[in-house]
């Protein structure tokens, strides 16, 4: 969920005109996913859908920021796959002035942190007039088909056991093992890391000759190291999906991303092995970026029913920006959460870095 605030009715008028645009043009927002009656699910692709549009009372008596926050509440949020688009639109007038609020429901299924940035940058290009710069849409079905082609090609069942077999129970932090969570119980917290540290974060990468995501990895998999008593952890890596993907990955929209399993044994290894150990799996992970978790476990000796790690770190190369300025148009908030119970997302900014944690609640995000 993302929460906006629209200077007028106007400015709302135009910017639901603007997304229904971007609608039309990407063939994921007017997708719907069908299983019934079918042997696997299935990608169903409508020609034209309406946004849907529901408006809502704000009640003047209470604020309306915590009125907008029980609106986004994990518990109150359902969408019906069959049903397209998967993208839901609630509006609202403040009680007090002529602005308005925009609380935009996005489902996973069908986007991710990348092609939601996408999405809002292509509204605001319609928005200012630029409708006919924007490079030709890319159809996520072609990802879909080149993904499910490669399954056969690389060999990942052998790649996780090789990995994998000998782990026989999971890395728990603080003993969390809940990985069928709905994020309600989450608590976050988001710092940026210090300007000097971010430019030695960058310079220790370089002179080591290995990628920045490889310290970050690393240096997690000390934290957990230390959180569930163990020297050799295991953990989940979100992988963008888009690295060995089909030309102009980046710019389709569409859900990439895949989160499979990386492990580090740290005893007896120094920090600078152990930072190369991890870069070189970093790597051939990569190869493997679309394979299925559910084999990765499979491939572990952890017992089927109980998951392989409860812990994920998310490192990525952006982060959702503010909109444009003079636009009359604000961002009040957006949500992302996860059904693991331990996570850390950190974005590369360019220069600098933003850490957000998502643990539960008893265990302290700031921590």
């Amino acid at each position: 969920p993302t929460i906006l605030k629209l200077a007028s009715g106007e400015k709302l008028a135009a910017f639901l005109a603007a997304l229904q645009t971007v609608v039309n043009r990407h063939d994921i927002l007017r997708s719907a996913i069908v299983w019934r009656g079918f042997e696997r699910p299935v990608q169903v692709v409508h020609r034209r859908v309406e946004l849907p549009v529901e408006t809502f009372v704000l009640d003047a008596q209470r604020d309306c920021g915590v009125q907008l926050e029980e609106r986004i509440d994990p518990r109150r949020l359902r969408m019906d796959l069959e049903q397209a688009p998967l993208l839901r639109i609630q509006k609202a007038q403040d009680p007090h002035s002529e602005q308005w609020y925009l609380v935009l429901l996005l489902h996973h299924i069908v986007s991710d942190h990348v092609s939601l940035e996408i999405l809002v940058s292509e509204v605001f290009a319609v928005l200012a007039g630029q409708q006919a710069l924007l490079p030709a849409p890319l159809a996520y079905r072609g990802f879909v088909a080149q993904a499910l082609a490669q399954l056969g090609q690389h060999d990942a069942e052998a790649f996780f056991r090789a990995r994998l077999a000998d782990v026989d129970e999971p890395t728990a932090p603080f003993g969390l093992l809940d990985v069928h969570g709905d994020g309600s119980q989450l608590e976050e917290t988001r710092v940026e890391l210090d300007g000097a540290l971010a430019r030695a974060v960058r310079q220790t990468a370089r002179s080591r000759q290995v990628s920045v995501a490889a310290l970050f990895h690393a240096a997690w998999a000390l934290v957990l190291a230390h959180c569930s008593g163990r020297d050799d952890v295991v953990f989940g890596s979100v992988l963008s999906g888009r690295l060995q993907g089909t030309a102009g990955a980046d710019r389709v929209l569409g859900m990439f991303i895949n989160t499979l399993p990386l492990r580090l044994r740290l005893g007896g290894a120094s920090v600078a092995q152990a930072v190369e150990r991890m870069h070189r799996e970093l790597i051939e992970l990569l190869r493997h970026e679309q394979a299925s978790l559910a084999l990765a476990q499979r491939c572990s000796g952890v017992a089927p029913s109980t998951p392989l790690f409860s812990a994920v770190l998310n490192f990525r190369h952006s982060a959702l920006g503010e909109p444009p300025r003079d636009t009359g148009i604000e961002l009040i908030a957006s949500h992302e959460r996860t059904n693991y119970p331990f996570t850390l997302s950190v974005d590369d900014l360019g220069e600098g870095f933003a850490l957000t944690a998502q643990t539960e609640a008893h265990v302290g995000s700031v921590r």
